[in-house]
């Protein structure tokens, strides 16, 4: 009896003699990654604004107000910037804030920062959703339409469109919708969220939409080729498929048989692509948001970098951090509900 439990123990036990340890669950992994991401996020920002050759006092007051000044009131500037203080010093006190909910104040809006972010954040979110999801929806629509008429006019024409606008900086292509629609056209204003000169309380939501619009679509265009060019190589491997050929036997053709037969297998690297794509969207819009005068975070990224107000930039950095990975732990989620075997896959890995 007791060499049977022995023996029970030392295959519990396994063949080193190690009891198993269980798994943390995925979303004490997640958690993990994420605290990990906006530390590493945290530091480097730090570490950069400290590099940065920008003196946030000379920056802020300008050359020729600094030049008049004594230096006692330099001397207080400095301590009230903090330039004259270690990085590393700034950082820990930061550091020992943020743990407490308090991110600092911005010392270019002289508001608290989460008052700043929380702000520009409202309106940079509608500029960047309305965006990804036209890149999204366009790019996964163009790439079929490419991909199931390849070597056609419009594959043709639309794969050097494709390759033009990826080589297009998107500060350039908003100068140039500016020119073209604001400018000779007329069609929208040009620049800002809100008519200028009217109260907030006065602007309605079309105000808001129409200045709205042109934005949205350059950042748009500006990441629908990728999508669109990715999707297009998937649809010609799908329509060159085994099961595909064998629906063409059948009768089956056009949009009908890629719908029936193969948009699963198309959503998935479009999904892939379109979530991926956050952080190229988050970066687009800081400079789109530069070119139509739009507030929003990228706009206040901008000008808290040329002003070394780091507490503010931390806090767009860590703000981007966390939208970027829940750009990719909603890919996790939506490819189990897209595609059975995902699902039965990671249960087989958990077992």
């Amino acid at each position: 009896m007791g060499r049977g439990l022995l023996e029970r123990g030392s295959a519990e036990a396994g063949p080193t003699g190690a009891r198993p340890t269980r798994a943390l669950p995925r979303w004490a992994r997640a958690l993990l990654r994420l605290a990990a991401l906006l530390l590493a996020t945290s530091v480097v920002t730090f570490a950069l604004v400290g590099a940065s050759p920008v003196d946030p006092v000379r920056a802020n007051v300008g050359q020729a107000s600094y030049a008049h000044m004594s230096a006692g009131q330099r001397e207080e500037l400095e301590q009230y910037w903090g330039s004259s203080t270690p990085i590393w010093q700034r950082y820990a006190h930061w550091a020992a804030g943020a743990l407490r909910g308090d991110l600092g104040e911005s010392l270019r809006f002289a508001r608290p920062v989460t008052e700043v972010v929380g702000e520009r954040f409202a309106s940079s979110a509608a500029l960047m959703l309305a965006a990804w999801l036209l890149a999204g929806a366009g790019g996964l629509a163009l790439g079929i339409a490419m991909g199931i008429r390849e070597g056609g006019a419009l594959d043709r024409v639309a794969l050097g469109a494709c390759y033009l606008l990826s080589s297009t900086p998107a500060f350039w292509l908003g100068l140039l919708a500016l020119m073209v629609f604001c400018v000779w056209l007329g069609w929208f204003p040009l620049g800002f969220s809100v008519p200028v000169g009217v109260a907030a309380s006065q602007v309605s939501w079309a105000d808001r939409l129409h200045h709205l619009v042109l934005p949205a679509l350059v950042l748009a265009v500006s990441n629908m080729p990728g999508i669109a060019l990715h999707t297009r190589e998937k649809t010609i491997d799908v329509m060159a498929s085994d099961y595909v050929r064998f629906a063409r036997s059948r009768g089956e053709s056009g949009l009908a048989l890629l719908a029936r037969h193969g948009l699963r297998n198309l959503v998935v690297p479009a999904l892939t692509i379109e979530l991926s794509s956050v952080s190229e969207v988050f970066g687009g819009s800081v400079l789109v948001e530069q070119v139509f005068s739009y507030p929003g975070l990228g706009q206040a990224a901008v000008t808290a970098g040329l002003g070394g107000d780091a507490p503010l930039l931390v806090a767009i950095a860590l703000v981007s951090a966390l939208v970027v990975f829940a750009g990719n732990a909603l890919a996790d989620v939506l490819y189990g509900v897209i595609d059975p075997r995902v699902r039965g896959r990671e249960a087989r890995s958990r077992g």
